[in-house]
């Protein structure tokens, strides 16, 4: 029997892959866990060739809005045994939408390279650091993609930082974050012009989709 060997970028997607199903999220897009494995196959297949050997295992699998809705996924990730919440409803949490230039890549999963919670933005002010991420040349995360790190590297949030997530906004300017409460993920929002000492602002290198497509910042 042939062994079908993955490079690490790929094998670090299909652990996080693993990590989605066990939280149930097959069962959040109405889907077997089949099913939900197979959309993301065709991209972690595009990732097992010699083009992204070299990608390294800092990414993050994200699944799309259009696939997973949002509004639930904050009670799936955990500090320990403590469930992430919110206070904010489900429609307000629907309301959080990408901002131009934060997109996400067509298809029902894309990958987020080099994934940081802003350490460098801390105590910056939304507004302010986006234009900071602007000029470093790299991409402010979404709401999708601050859930994601809660959801996959939880430990950041303790030994790192909570973040904003200024690549997205709701209808009336707020900026959604993550950070801890009460030993647990928390996911909230703040104003874009105030600041918290305990809040970076989260930030890509780019963004991976499947069909791949790159997105990367516009120079």
């Amino acid at each position: 029997m042939t062994v079908k060997m993955f490079n690490a970028v790929a094998h670090e997607a299909i652990k996080q892959l693993n990590r989605l199903v066990a939280l149930g999220y097959a069962n959040v897009a109405d889907l077997s866990d089949e099913e939900f494995r197979a959309l993301a196959r065709p991209l972690i297949n595009e990732l097992n060739t010699e083009e992204f050997d070299d990608l390294g295992t800092n990414i993050l699998l994200v699944p799309t809005r259009e696939l997973v809705s949002p509004e639930s996924l904050i009670a799936r990730t955990a500090i320990g045994r403590n469930a992430g919440f919110t206070t904010m409803s489900p429609r307000d949490i629907a309301s959080f939408i990408p901002q131009d230039g934060c997109e996400p890549p067509e298809g029902p999963f894309y990958i987020v390279i080099d994934p940081h919670t802003g350490t460098k933005y801390t105590n910056r002010e939304p507004d302010v650091a986006r234009k900071l991420i602007d000029s470093d040349n790299k991409l402010p995360l979404t709401l999708e993609e601050g859930i994601s790190i809660a959801t996959q590297h939880p430990h950041w949030l303790t030994d790192k930082n909570g973040f904003n997530l200024p690549g997205s906004r709701s209808t009336d300017g707020r900026v959604p974050s993550v950070w801890v409460s009460q030993n647990s993920p928390r996911l909230g929002a703040v104003w874009p012009n105030s600041r918290h000492t305990w809040l970076g602002n989260a930030f890509c290198e780019s963004r991976l989709g499947s069909p791949l497509s790159l997105s990367v910042p516009v120079l």
